[in-house]
Formats: C-alpha cells, sequence, structure tokens
C-alpha cells in the first residue's frame, strides 16, 4: 500500500516555514524529519505515525482514532499511530505535527 499523498501534502503545507524539514522515504512511506529527528510519517500501512514522549503515550492512546505503535510485534512507546480520522481537519493535522515536532 502506497501512503497517502494529500495527507504527505498537507503536512508539507504545514512544514512550509521551517528551514530545518528534510523528507526521507522509508519504512515504507514518507518521513519527515525536523531538526534531523523524526517528526511523523506518512503510512504506508495507513495513518500517521507522530513521534510522542513516552510518558504520554498512554493518555495519547486513549484519544479516539489513536493506537500505539507496534513494529516487528513489540509496542514502540515513542511513537503513537493515528488513523486518518483523527487528523481529517486541518487543525487536527496541526496539533498532532505539532506533537512530533
Amino acid at each position: 500500500m502506497a501512503y497517502d499523498l494529500l495527507t504527505a501534502e498537507r503536512i508539507r503545507h504545514l512544514l512550509a516555514d521551517r528551514g530545518d524539514v528534510y523528507e526521507r522515504k522509508m519504512m515504507g512511506g514518507l518521513v519527515f524529519m525536523v531538526k534531523g529527528g523524526m517528526c511523523c510519517a506518512v503510512s504506508g500501512r495507513g495513518g500517521l505515525m507522530v513521534r510522542v514522549e513516552s510518558e504520554a503515550q498512554p493518555r495519547l492512546v486513549a484519544l479516539p482514532h489513536v493506537k500505539p505503535m507496534v513494529m516487528a510485534g513489540r509496542k514502540i512507546t515513542t511513537y503513537v499511530r493515528v488513523m486518518p480520522e483523527g487528523y481529517r481537519t486541518h487543525a487536527a493535522l496541526k496539533k498532532w505535527v505539532e506533537r512530533g515536532i
């Protein structure tokens, strides 16, 4: 499954004013790097991967349309997966991107 090109473009728009952003194709999706670290990624498996503080993850996965990030059968505490319903609006996507920064 290819990543969502429209979501990628929406994220580009949100990050356009920053000079410290670059994109990298990785993990079957498109990763947005800010200050040299992964901020978020439009996943090829669907949804958005967002970097979060590990202490915040339990609270965030309790929100609608948010799941813990699992890779190779292991829960990754510094990321969450947000399903498309969770970032449908501009304000919602902006909030998730800002969390990732």
